[in-house]
C-alpha cells in the first residue's frame, strides 16, 4: 500500500492520483448479488489527476475547476472523506482540491483513483486511525476499483474486482485515444452475452508473456461497446497497423489504447493518428510500482 509523507503541522498533502488500464478482462459469471465476478490485469499509468488535501473547519469541502465534475455527494472522492469519517468514528474536517487530467467516464479508473488518493491522505492527516487492512476493505465499499490504487503497480484483479495480487510488467507507453462518446458501464453489463463468452480460455498464470502482450490483451466488454460504437473497432484496426504491440478498450470504454515499445514510437503513431482523428489523445508510460510518485505525472504527452 502507498505510504504518504505527512506534511508539517497544519500543511497541505498532495497526491498523485494515476489513471489505469485493464490490459486483460474476463467476466467470469454474474454473482448473486447483481456484481460480476472477473479476472483482470490492471495497469496503472502516468497520466495523473492531482488532489491537494488541508486540514479544515468541521465538515467536507471538495473544489474542481473542471465543468460538469460534482463537488458533492456524487462525487466518489467526497464519498471516501465520509466513509472515513464513519470508519474512523470521528468528524474530520477537510477541504480538498482536485485537478482533473484523466477524462471522466473514460474507463480509465479516474474517479476511483481520485477516491483513493482521498482515503490515502485522509488517514495520514489524522494520524492513521485505520490500518492497510481495514483502509482496504473500506475502499471496496466506495467502489471496485477503489482498492486497486491504494497500491503503486500493477495488479491482478479477481472477484468484484477487489481481491488483488501483484503483477510485474514491463514499463510499455500507452498511446490513449478518447472520441468522446458515452457509454454506461451497467449498460455494458447488461448487454453482455455471458453464455457466448463461455468458450473463451481463460488465462493460467503460465498461459501469457509479459514481453508479448499481442498474444493475450483482451476485454470481453469488448463485444458489448464496440458493436455499438463501430467506429472504436475502426480506431483499433489503426492503432495496429500503426505499429502497436497490442491495442485494446479500457474498462467498459470508451476509451481505447495501443501499447508501444517506447515515448517515440508512442508520438509517432499518434501524430499519424491526429490527421483523422479529433478526439483526446495522450500517451503515458506504465508505472512499475518502482518510480517516485511525484515523477508520475511528468511521464505524459498531450496532444
Amino acid at each position: 500500500m502507498r505510504k504518504l509523507t505527512v506534511p508539517a503541522a497544519g500543511g497541505s498533502l498532495r497526491v498523485f492520483c494515476p489513471a489505469k488500464v485493464n490490459l486483460y478482462l474476463r467476466v467470469l459469471g454474474r454473482r448473486p448479488d447483481g456484481y460480476h465476478d472477473l479476472l483482470s490485469f490492471m495497469q496503472p499509468l502516468s497520466l495523473v489527476d492531482e488532489l491537494t488535501v488541508s486540514p479544515a473547519p468541521p465538515g467536507i469541502f471538495l473544489d474542481c475547476g473542471q465543468p460538469g465534475i460534482p463537488k458533492g455527494p456524487g462525487n466518489l472522492v467526497w464519498q471516501a472523506a465520509l466513509e472515513f469519517q464513519r470508519a474512523a468514528g470521528r468528524k474530520v474536517g477537510v477541504h480538498m482540491v482536485l485537478e482533473k487530467r484523466i477524462p471522466a467516464a473514460a474507463g480509465l479508473g479516474g474517479g476511483s483513483s481520485d477516491a483513493a488518493g482521498a482515503l490515502l491522505a485522509l488517514n495520514a492527516l489524522n494520524g492513521e486511525p485505520l490500518t492497510p487492512a481495514s483502509l482496504q476493505s473500506l475502499a471496496g465499499g466506495v467502489g471496485a476499483d477503489v482498492p486497486f490504487f491504494l497500491g503503486k503497480g500493477a495488479a491482478v484483479a479477481r472477484g468484484t474486482g477487489t481481491e488483488l495480487s501483484p503483477l510485474e510488467l514491463p514499463a510499455y507507453w500507452y498511446l490513449l485515444l478518447n472520441p468522446g462518446v458515452r457509454v454506461s458501464t451497467r449498460w455494458v453489463y447488461e448487454n453482455l452475452d455471458l453464455k457466448a463468452l463461455k468458450g473463451y480460455k481463460i488465462l493460467g498464470e503460465r498461459d501469457w508473456d509479459p514481453e508479448q502482450p499481442g498474444t493475450w490483451v483482451h476485454n470481453d466488454l469488448e463485444s458489448v461497446t464496440l458493436k455499438q460504437y463501430p467506429q472504436l473497432g475502426q480506431l483499433l484496426e489503426t492503432l495496429e497497423h500503426l505499429g502497436a504491440l497490442a491495442r485494446g478498450m479500457s474498462g467498459s470504454g470508451p476509451t481505447l489504447y495501443g501499447l508501444f515499445p517506447s515515448l517515440e514510437a508512442a508520438r509517432e503513431a499518434g501524430a499519424r493518428l491526429r490527421e483523422t482523428f479529433a478526439g483526446w489523445m495522450a500517451a503515458a508510460r506504465g508505472l512499475t510500482g518502482k518510480e517516485a510518485e511525484a515523477t508520475w505525472g511528468e511521464q505524459v504527452w498531450m496532444v
